[in-house]
This record gives C-alpha cells, structure tokens and sequence, in this order.
C-alpha cells in the first residue's frame, strides 16, 4: 500500500457508507412506478374517450361533458355523492352535455364538408328513435337538435307515436323553408299510414319511406281517401363490392328495402297515377357501426347514381337519406377492427358531400338535402354504467409444502416439475404438468388416489401454473399453446350487474365495450380477473376485453382491500369490524340500445338512473329515475307483491300454530319480506 495515499483512502473508506446510502437511495427513486399515464396506455382511455373521459391526478376517471369546451367532474366523487342520495350500485349515469356536444359535433363537421365543396345543399340529420327509446334521451336530442332542425326516425307504430307528440310541429305555411323531418320505416300498417298522413295537417313533415311494395298500394289507397299528398321515400336494397360486417343489412335478400326492379316499378306505378312527384327521398341503410370508410364510399357511389337516375326519370327528389352507419371507436384503435373505425367524423361526412356533389355535377342536376340517421355516434358516449365489485375467487397459491418420501408418484412427478421450472424448458414443463394432472383425476376416478393426494396434486399443478405464467409475462413471444394459460389463471371478479339487463350486446354479439376501474389509477393492476354478474347463467361473464391489437381475455384490475370500522354492536359497546373497501368498475360508451334491448334474466330489473348536466358551479342533478323495486319486477310476471306478502304471513301462522317457529322469528322474516319487495333487485356490498 502507498502510505503517502493512506489518508486519501482513509478518507474514501469513511465516506463508502454514506455513498453506497445515496446510491441505494437514487435507485429507489429510479425504480419504476405506476403513473396516471400507465393507466391510460392500459386502458386505452385517450383513444376511445376522447374529449370526454380521462384521468386526473388523483387516479379517478373524470368527465368532461361539454369536451374540450368546458369544465370535468370526477367520476368517483359523483358516484360516492350519489350513494349519500341512497342510490345504490348499479347506477346509469348520463351525460346531457355529451348528447348536446354530439349533435353539435355532427352538424359542425356536415357544416364543414359543405363549406369544403360549395356545396349549395344543407344537411338535416334525425336520431333514430330505436337507438334509445328512453323519453329523457329524446327529449333532449330535440332540445339540442332545435338550432339545426334535427328531426326524428320511426321504425314501428309505438315510435311514430313518440314522435308525433314529442316533436312539435312546425306551422311555417313556406315550404321551402326547412323543417324538422320524421322519417317513417319499417313495418306499417294501414293504421301507422293514417296516422303519418294525418300528422301533415298538424304541421310534421312525415316521409314514409317504401320499404316493400305492399307499403306503397296502401299508401296509395289511404292517401287518395284522405285526399293527402303524401311526401315518399324509398330504400333501395345496395350491392358494394364490399360489405364486411354491413352483409346482412344490404344486398339482395336484406331484410328491408327495393331492388332495382322494384324501384322500377314503383316508379312506373306512381307515374300511372300521376303520383310521381310525391317521391322526394332516396334511403339506404348499411349498418348502425360500419368499421371500414371504405364502405361507406362505395354505398354513396351506388345511391347517387340510383338518385340521379329517379331524377331523370321524373320523380322531384329532394332528400338523400344515407341512414345510419356512422361507428363508435370502441376500443380507440382508430382501425377498421369491428369495434372500431378508421375514419373520424369528419372524413365520414366529407365523403358523403364530396361523393353526392360530384355525381351531381357530372349529371348536372341540382344537390339533395342531405339526412343521416346516425343514432349509435349521438347517444353511445353520454352513459357510464358504475357498478361495485362484490367479491372474487382466485385460483389459490403458495408455496408447495415440503415433498414427503411417502407421497404419490404422481405428487413426486408434479413436485419435480416445479422446481425444475425456467425459462428453457417452461413450455415443456406445463405439458408435463397438464399430463399429471390428468393422470391424478384418472386415478382418483378408479379409486387409486385419496381425495387428499387428489388435493396435493391440484395444488402442485397450480404451483406449476403460476410460475410458468409468470415468466410468459415477461416474454416478447408466447405460442399459441400457452396463449389461454392467462385466462385460466385468471381471478373471478363477482361484479353487482347483470350483463343481460345492462350489457346484452356484450352476451348476444360480442360487442365490446370499455371498461376499466374509475379510481385507484395511480396504483399497478396486479391483479387479471373476468367479470361473473350476479345471474345463475354461465353466459353471465364477460371475458373478452378491449386492447390495441386485438381482444384480450383478461382486464387489469386491482386488489380488493379491506379495513376495519367501528360499528356499536347490540350490547351497546363498540367494536372494529372488517368490511371490504368499495372497488368500482366503469362500463363505458354504452348510450346506444343497450337500455331498451335489457331483458329481466333472474329478474334482475332496470337500474337506477342518473342525469347530469353541468353548470358555472360544476354540476347538477337533472332527474333521477329510480331503478326497479322486486314488487316491479315480480308485476312484470303477473305477480302481485300484496297477494305474496299475504301467503307468506299464512304460511308463518301455521307454522306457529306447530311450533316449528317462533313468534319473534316470525316476525322478523315476515319483515324482511316486506322490505325486500320494496327494495332494489340489486345487491349490497356485506362486511366480511
């Protein structure tokens, strides 16, 4: 050693302590965390939620109704503010602001196309009423759609109901000046032809669109007994080279509209009677979520020439009717996925003024006014379903206990495997593993194997399991055999929902919807779990889940926690008690006929809803409407809650005349009845 340098490393060794702290301090502080920002990559919250939903910087969804124009709420706070209003989970929270922010979007953009291409027409777009049949949902898209005389579409006696007395007639005697339309579809009988015509004398604009023949000989028949003009449409059946998901809505044998020779006919029919300047609409209809623009191009090329030619062929058309088609980005990856789209509002009315103007210009005839029936883009955003988490079951692990001589060799076999477990030979090891397990169940069957070595083998078999999925995590590439291994692991989240009432797309389409935890955003998901609601049916799941590249069978979730609260048990003396802590899940973008399609399965009513709209103070509670009591439901099926309550106390009265129950027992159960019939259908989150 250098003594000369001796103080020097003196010196070095003294300070080797406190800069090894200061090491370990700095890669604490470099060692990753979970930001806001990991969340929204996860979740993929900017892609199908812009403007409308983010993350703040307390970890909760928040909303901003009116988009990029006005101020947020947070989500989690609304809903904890809500159960202090005695709501409870499930509850439907709608957004009117996003409603009012949608149909503007919609006008701006047609606005814009037009403002593009000179083009000399205007556009009047309806909502569908079978999108959301919900009075509050139609009364404010016409509040809304007042500005820019939006109009409504009726495709069933019951809605041209809703309609006629909803809408308010316009009593302008100017015809030229714009009105708000009623567009009459599907099925109609002569008393649904009555009445539209006879809503003419009120001031509505009701065109009936010809979707069969038949449909035009009544309307015909009625229309020169009422001695009404009657304003015509009609659908025209589409052939687009390609139809993707749009191949049972159009084509030949679709379900509604006329065939070319069909139009020919009704052209010529009307002609005969003199009838031909009553066409005035050109409808097609491709689909409610066409994914690909591509479509939607090749269905405008189609209809603009069919207009031209009923055009030159007489008819005084006025109105191009492009129907619905217009798709929601459910999973925000902005392709042409089914859950999704790659295109914007924006290119999709572009495309519908360029295609229309320019056949016009060749044709040298003058522009329709444009009508769209774009339903699923207006209502999907505003309505957020919360629901809580009640419990979970997960696939339990620890480690194996220590392997016994005397143990099965099948115990053995699983015991060696996992040990031996690693990143060469993990795939390998999980065949074995699956092999043994089998072998184990085989031999429990026969006999050869007790219930608990059968027990000791499943727990090793899931030892093996875990270990595995955990280094398949942490690979850029897993094969195809061991793609399932996560949904298999996966914990069982029992949610307070029923799928079929508030998500029935999600069980009888497979729709996609997003959904993700409205709080608790700044922790890690460590958890993968499906989600099991509250019905007895196995179809009661969802288990697909929406991601960037594709669809995958397992969400993010978190933990659920527990703490302990002080509660005055019936001696009167306090005591701490363990409740699990309140985990909610948001279902979002779900505005769109998921209410009306709902069924009662288990008997699992409609949900508590809420209406919000915002304010210069933040927001308010428009209205609430209050979900279904079991006395409700229990209607719907003929059941009377008096009639039922009254068997039961007879039921209680004989069976203490037996003595088989006591008075207080009685009683007590005859309450509970009571009570229950008054309340909710849905659960309430119990304390462990």
């Amino acid at each position: 050693m250098d003594l000369e340098n001796k103080p020097e490393l003196e010196i070095f060794l003294e300070d080797l302590p406190s800069k090894a702290e200061k090491v370990i301090k700095k890669s604490k502080k470099e060692a990753p965390v979970w930001t806001i920002e990991d969340s929204e990559n996860l979740y993929g919250i900017q892609g199908w939620g812009d403007p409308y939903y983010s993350i703040n910087a307390a970890g909760h969804v928040t909303v901003s109704p009116q988009g990029d124009r006005g101020g947020s709420l947070d989500l989690w706070s609304l809903v904890e503010s809500l159960r202090k209003r005695n709501l409870g989970l499930p509850i439907l929270i709608r957004f009117s602001d996003i409603l009012a922010d949608r149909i503007e979007r919609l006008n701006a953009c047609f606005a814009k196309a037009i403002a593009r291409y000179n083009y000399p027409g205007i556009y009047q777009g309806v909502y569908p009423i079978k999108c959301n049949q919900q009075r509050h949902i139609v009364e404010a898209v016409i509040r809304y759609g007042k500005p820019y005389q939006f109009g409504l579409e009726a495709g069933s006696k019951p809605e041209l109901m809703i309609a006629l007395a909803t809408l308010p007639p316009q009593l302008d005697r100017n015809e030229k000046a714009p009105k708000s339309l009623i567009i009459c579809n599907g099925y109609k009988d002569r008393e649904y032809l009555e009445t539209a015509l006879l809503a003419k004398r009120l001031g509505h604009k009701p065109i009936i669109v010809i979707d069969q023949l038949e449909d035009l000989y009544l309307v015909i028949d009625i229309s020169q007994k009422l001695n009404i003009k009657p304003i015509l449409g009609v659908r025209a059946k589409l052939n687009p080279k390609d139809w993707g998901q749009a191949k049972t809505s159009i084509g030949d044998r679709s379900k509604f509209g006329l065939t070319i020779p069909e139009i020919l006919k009704m052209v010529n029919q009307l002609e005969a009677l003199e009838m031909l300047d009553c066409l005035k609409l050109l409808h097609f209809h491709v689909g409610s979520q066409i994914s690909n623009i591509t479509l939607i191009k090749e269905a405008m090329r189609e209809a603009s020439q069919i207009y031209i030619q009923l055009v030159k062929m007489g008819a005084k058309m006025r109105y191009l009717n492009v129907g619905g088609g217009l798709a929601v980005d459910y999973d925000g990856s902005h392709t042409n996925f089914y859950a999704s789209k790659n295109y914007n509002m924006q290119n999709y009315a572009n495309d519908i003024v360029g295609a229309i103007q320019e056949a016009c210009e060749q044709a040298n005839i003058a522009v329709p006014t444009l009508v769209s029936e774009s339903g699923r883009a207006i209502a999907a955003h505003q309505s957020v379903l919360v629901f809580d988490v009640l419990s979970t079951s997960d696939i339990p692990y620890n480690p194996p206990e220590p392997l016994d001589n005397k143990e099965h060799l099948i115990v053995k076999n699983l015991w060696e495997i996992y040990n031996s477990i690693s990143k060469k030979n993990y795939q390998e090891s999980y065949h074995d593993a699956i092999q043994f397990k089998e072998e184990a169940i085989s031999l429990f069957n026969f006999g050869y194997l007790s219930l608990t070595e059968r027990a000791r083998a499943e727990k090793l078999y899931w030892a093996c399991c875990h270990k595995i999925l955990e280094i398949t995590r942490h690979q850029d590439y897993v094969s195809d055999d061991l793609e399932d291994l996560e949904k298999i692991m996966a914990s069982i989240y029992y949610v307070n929902f029923s799928v079929f009432q508030s998500a029935p797309e999600s069980w009888s389409l497979n729709q996609l919807f997003p959904i993700m935890p409205i709080h608790r955003l700044k922790e890690k998901p460590t958890e993968r779990g499906i989600l099991a609601d509250l019905t007895c049916d196995s179809d009661g799941k969802i288990d697909q889940f929406i991601d960037l590249r594709d669809v995958k069978s397992v969400l993010e979730l978190h933990p659920i926690l527990s703490s302990k609260k002080s509660t005055i048990n019936s001696d009167g003396k306090s005591e701490k008690i363990l409740t699990k802590d309140s985990y909610y899940l948001g279902m979002f973008l779900i505005g769109a006929y998921q209410e009306i399609m709902g069924n009662l399965h288990n008997l699992f009513g409609d949900i508590n809803v809420v209406h919000i709209a915002m304010n210069p103070k933040g927001y308010q509670i428009e209205s609430i409407v209050r979900g279904d009591t079991m006395t409700e439901v229990l209607s719907y099926v003929q059941y009377d809650g008096s009639d039922l309550l009254e068997s039961m106390r007879r039921y209680t009265e004989a069976a203490l005349a037996e003595q088989k129950i006591t008075f207080e027992e009685a009683q007590r159960l005859l309450d509970d009845y009571e009570q229950s019939l008054r309340r909710y259908t849905y659960l309430v989150a119990d304390s462990l």
